[in-house]
Parts: structure tokens; sequence; C-alpha cells
């Protein structure tokens, strides 16, 4: 399994924009994406403009192919001024 982790972080004035854009896509990537197998969103609960995002793929090709879904490409393309910052790691489940 491959298995991303991202870390976003928003502008806090746009945090009430960001979350439903970012709440769409996990869902959709979950609900039409049968390579992607979990997509949880989580919040510092001390610095509510920081996200976690914890996904897991069937492989690095699932991934990609989430990157090309129009779901991410709308969200992708909507939140570009929304963020500040934003860290993506990718691992290998063992």
């Amino acid at each position: 399994m491959f298995v991303v982790c991202a870390t976003l972080y928003v502008k806090p004035d746009q945090l009430d924009d960001f979350m439903p854009l970012l709440m769409t896509n996990a869902k959709a990537a979950l609900a039409d994406e049968p390579g992607c197998h979990r997509f949880d969103v989580c919040q510092n609960p001390q610095t509510p403009a920081e996200i976690f995002l914890y996904e897991l793929y069937t492989d690095a090709a699932a991934f990609q192919a989430h990157l090309e879904t129009p779901h991410f490409l709308a969200f992708d393309g909507a939140i570009g001024d929304m963020l500040t910052d934003k860290s993506v790691k990718t691992y290998v489940l063992i």
C-alpha cells in the first residue's frame, strides 16, 4: 500500500471556505476511486488552520490517478490562494 501524508497550512480567514472543498474532495476520492482505501482529514485543535491528511492507496499509480480526477483538479484549482504552505510525504505501508 502507498501512503500519502500531507500537512496543509490554510490562511485562517480562508478556513471556512477551504474545509468544505477539502471534505468534498476526500469523500469523492473514497466513493469514486477504487484505489483509494482511506482519506482521513485531521485538524490541529491548537492551530485549526493546520490540516493533516492521511491517505492510503493501492499503489503509487492509484495516487497518480487520484491527482488526475476531476474532483481533485477542481479542489486543487480552488485552493491555490487559500494556503500559506504545504508539505507532502509518501511512504510504503509495512
